[in-house]
């Protein structure tokens, strides 16, 4: 049997000549590099025990703000001597780093210096940072951001402290909501029963922290989170063999939770309404497989489509939970729109290749996919379209077979499956929205079908 693919985070972004982005962030992606705010990132510096920890902190902050897309970085070899570690640093007037105009003018050329500095005292690691405008005249007019972060004298909080003072950053220039506390969902083969087995692994968005959640003894795919982040549910195949069931756990502790199959040779697929009250999914329970919708424990189940084309990969708008897409065709797969009574059916794509795996932008307009057009069957890769003009498509991958693709919540980052080519090795990357600064997660094992949910 054929494992269609599944993304249940329903997430996907406006495009405009080659890049896209929520409505949020739109304006700050068309922008060319010298309409973006200009940074200058000198290192901090760290006073006494602090200073092994800065290595690692200035190299995620840097990272953070580049890979945003947001801003026009500056490079360090432009740089001054000296930059101010605090406001009382700053001079008006210095020629070596220590006034406002000694970063807007030549070299440098920055809009906004961001500075700071750290130290340890009574075991607590302090990182104080700054932002200043340096086209102001004052220290009072040029202050844009100073806020003081604590942690443990730890690499990990040296991390953490800079994700988070690059997110308060990221939001004071106009970016959408933190990925601090979200988590990127997937499965793996590590820690798989008998060597064929894969489990639900969880790791951080930025891909730390990367752990098994489940322990169930099979074959596990199609995850889908939802909305409140406190539910997962997936796919299971038995190892010993017997029917795909829809299963259920607790995302935070990996336990199960009721959920009820009707009899069927195969229930698979399922995802989320936007209230996390009910599931759609798909069921062989008429024979042929079909949409089905149900309560949240798989009770009270309908069907909802009656097509001869195995329909699966429901998705419903975030904005609008009348509105679905779904996978269509035999053997020629293809996306699909109708409402949630099933009515309303056209094709989206154009019906070249084969196209699945739909992924909803939280503003409920766009949407993303897998497809296989001008490529070898089954090469897949990820393109993003409109839903109101969906033939305006854009490729955002271009290399290897690159599947599942879903958006982080906050609309600016996709994580997606991607095995190189004469490859089994399927691994989570992501990239920004425009196609830009991809990056592997994982390494180790086979892994796929990730999901992205906030705690």
């Amino acid at each position: 049997m054929k494992k269609r693919t599944l993304i249940s985070v329903p997430v996907i972004a406006a495009l405009v000549a080659g890049v896209l982005f929520a409505q949020d962030i739109t304006t700050w992606i068309k922008k060319t590099a010298g309409d973006k705010p200009a940074l200058a990132v000198p290192d901090f510096r760290g006073a006494g025990d602090a200073q092994p920890l800065m290595a690692v902190f200035n190299a995620t902050l840097y990272q953070d703000l580049s890979n945003s897309g947001l801003f026009e970085m500056k490079p360090k070899s432009t740089y001054p001597l000296n930059n101010p570690q605090q406001q009382g640093d700053i001079r008006p007037q210095d020629g070596k780093g220590l006034a406002l105009a000694d970063w807007a003018s030549p070299p440098v050329n920055a809009t906004h210096l961001v500075f700071g500095f750290a130290t340890i005292t009574n075991g607590v690691f302090a990182v104080y940072g700054n932002v200043d405008d340096t086209r102001q005249q004052t220290v009072q007019a040029a202050q844009l951001l100073s806020n003081r972060y604590l942690g443990s004298p730890v690499e990990a909080d040296a991390i953490r402290k800079a994700h988070e003072f690059a997110n308060d950053i990221i939001v004071k220039f106009g970016g959408s909501a933190s990925l601090l506390d979200s988590h990127i969902y997937f499965t793996s083969s590590r820690g798989g029963a008998g060597g064929f087995g894969t489990e639900i692994w969880v790791m951080d968005w930025d891909g730390n922290n990367q752990k098994q959640l489940t322990h169930l003894g099979a074959q596990l795919a199609h995850l889908a989170i939802s909305p409140d982040g406190s539910r997962l549910a997936f796919t299971s195949w038995p190892l010993a063999g017997g029917q795909p069931q829809i299963g259920m756990v607790n995302a935070e502790t990996g336990r199960k939770i009721p959920f009820y199959n009707q009899q069927a040779s195969l229930n698979s697929a399922a995802t989320f309404t936007p209230d996390g009250m009910k599931l759609f999914y798909s069921s062989s329970a008429s024979g042929t497989p079909q949409i089905y919708t149900s309560a949240l424990d798989g009770q009270g189940f309908t069907r909802i489509t009656s097509t001869r084309g195995n329909p699966t990969e429901p998705k419903v708008n975030p904005k609008n939970p009348n509105a679905l897409l779904f996978v269509d065709g035999n053997p020629k797969e293809q996306i699909y729109r109708m409402n949630s009574e099933g009515s309303g059916m056209e094709r989206v794509t154009n019906g070249e290749g084969e196209a699945s795996n739909p992924a909803w932008h939280p503003d409920g307009q766009h949407f993303a996919y897998a497809w296989t057009r001008g490529y070898q069957a089954g090469e897949f890769n990820v393109f993003v379209a409109d839903i109101a003009e969906p033939q305006k498509y854009e490729q955002l991958t271009h290399d290897g077979r690159n599947e599942n693709p879903v958006w982080a919540p906050d609309g600016r980052y996709l994580a997606y499956m991607h095995t190189p080519l004469k490859s089994r090795n399927a691994q989570i990357y992501t990239m920004r929205a425009d196609g830009k600064e991809i990056k592997p997660l994982t390494t180790q094992g086979i892994n796929r079908y990730p999901v992205w949910g906030v705690k």
